[in-house]
C-alpha cells in the first residue's frame, strides 16, 4: 500500500532546471521539497540572457525535442508577460540561413524568414522567439511551486545521499561536478554588460565566423543585456573590465546607439557544460531512486520544460 511518504521527492538545485522540474512534479501530485544553496534570485540562472534557442548543448536530436516542448509552454506563458517574465520578441539570428535551421524549427516557427539588409548587414534569420526575463521568471516559478504544494528550503548539500526522500532529483548544474561526482561537468564562463536601453526593441545574435565570438543584445524590461563570452573551464565569477569594454564595443558596432548607454551592472555566470545532458535515473545503494537532470550548458532556459517533463516521468 502506497503511503504519503512514497510520494515525496527532494529536488536538489534551485536554478531554472530545478525549479521547473519541481513545478512539474508538484503539479503531477508529488510532495516536493526543493533544496537550494542560494535563493533563486542569486542562482546562475538569473544571469542568463533568456533567449529561447539551443546553445552549447548536446545531444542535438534530444535537445530539439526538449526545446520544442519548452516552446509550447513559453508561448502560453507569454500571454502574461508581466507575471511570468516571458515575452515573444522578434530579432535576428546572424550568420544563419533557413537551410541551416532545419525542419525541426522551420515547421514550428512559421514566421522564420531571411533577414533584410536593413535588419542585419550579413546573412541572418528573422525570428520571433521567447525571451525570458529571469529576474521575473525565477520568482514566478517559485511561487507556482508553492501554490502546487511544494516547499523551498535554503540548504547546502555536500552529498546527494543527504536528501531524505524515496526519490531524489539532481538538478545541481555545475555543482554535480563535486556532488555526483562527475568530472565531465565543467564551467563555461559568460560575462554580460547590462545597460540602460537606448530604445532597442529587437534582439540580435551575431557570430563571428573567424574568431567564433558571439555578440548579442537582448532587450529586457527596463534594461538591455549585452554579451557575451564563452570561456571554457574558467571559474572566475569576477567581471573583467577589459572584457566588458570589448562587449560594449562589439555591440555598438552593430547598433551605434549602444555606445553611449549608461552601464548598470556587470553580471557573470558559469554555464554548467557537459559533453551531453545527463537525464537518466539510477538506484541508490539503499534502494531509493535518483534522477539526474543536469549538464544543460548555455541552454537551460531553452530546454527546461522538456527536460522537466522527462525527469518527472523518470521519477515515477
Amino acid at each position: 500500500m502506497e503511503t504519503e511518504l512514497d510520494d515525496e521527492v527532494v529536488v536538489v538545485g534551485g536554478g531554472v532546471v530545478g525549479l521547473t522540474t519541481a513545478v512539474v512534479l508538484a503539479e503531477r501530485g508529488r510532495r516536493v521539497r526543493l533544496w537550494t544553496r542560494e535563493p533563486v534570485e542569486r542562482t546562475t540562472s538569473v544571469v542568463a540572457g533568456g533567449l529561447w534557442w539551443p546553445y552549447r548543448i548536446e545531444p542535438v536530436e534530444l535537445v530539439r525535442a526538449w526545446a520544442l516542448r519548452s516552446l509550447d509552454v513559453y508561448e502560453e506563458l507569454a500571454a502574461r508577460p508581466e507575471e511570468t517574465g516571458v515575452r515573444m520578441v522578434e530579432g535576428v539570428l546572424g550568420e544563419t540561413g533557413l537551410d541551416e535551421v532545419g525542419a525541426w524549427a522551420a515547421a514550428r516557427l512559421p514566421g522564420l524568414r531571411a533577414s533584410s539588409a536593413a535588419e542585419y548587414a550579413g546573412q541572418g534569420l528573422w525570428a520571433r522567439l521567447p525571451l525570458i526575463d529571469m529576474s521575473t521568471h525565477l520568482p514566478w516559478l517559485r511561487e507556482r511551486l508553492v501554490a502546487a504544494g511544494g516547499t523551498v528550503e535554503a540548504r547546502a548539500v555536500t552529498h546527494l545521499a543527504e536528501a531524505d526522500a524515496p526519490v531524489v532529483v539532481n538538478c545541481t548544474g555545475l555543482g554535480a561536478r563535486e556532488l555526483v561526482p562527475d568530472p565531465d561537468v565543467r564551467p563555461v564562463r559568460g560575462q554580460l554588460v547590462v545597460v540602460e536601453n537606448p530604445g532597442i526593441r529587437t534582439w540580435l545574435v551575431s557570430n563571428d565566423p573567424v574568431s567564433g565570438e558571439v555578440t548579442y543584445f537582448l532587450p529586457q524590461p527596463g534594461r538591455l543585456l549585452l554579451g557575451g563570452t564563452a570561456e571554457d573551464d574558467v571559474w572566475s565569477a569576477e567581471p573583467d573590465p577589459a572584457v566588458a569594454e570589448d562587449i560594449v564595443r562589439r555591440c555598438a558596432a552593430l547598433r551605434p546607439e549602444i555606445a553611449g548607454a549608461r552601464v548598470l551592472a556587470h553580471p557573470v555566470g558559469l554555464r554548467p557544460a557537459r559533453s551531453a545532458v545527463r537525464l537518466e535515473r539510477e538506484t541508490l545503494p539503499d534502494g531509493r531512486l535518483l534522477v539526474h537532470n543536469y549538464g544543460h550548458g548555455g541552454a537551460g532556459v531553452t530546454v527546461a520544460w522538456g527536460c522537466a517533463q522527462e525527469a518527472a516521468a523518470l521519477a515515477s
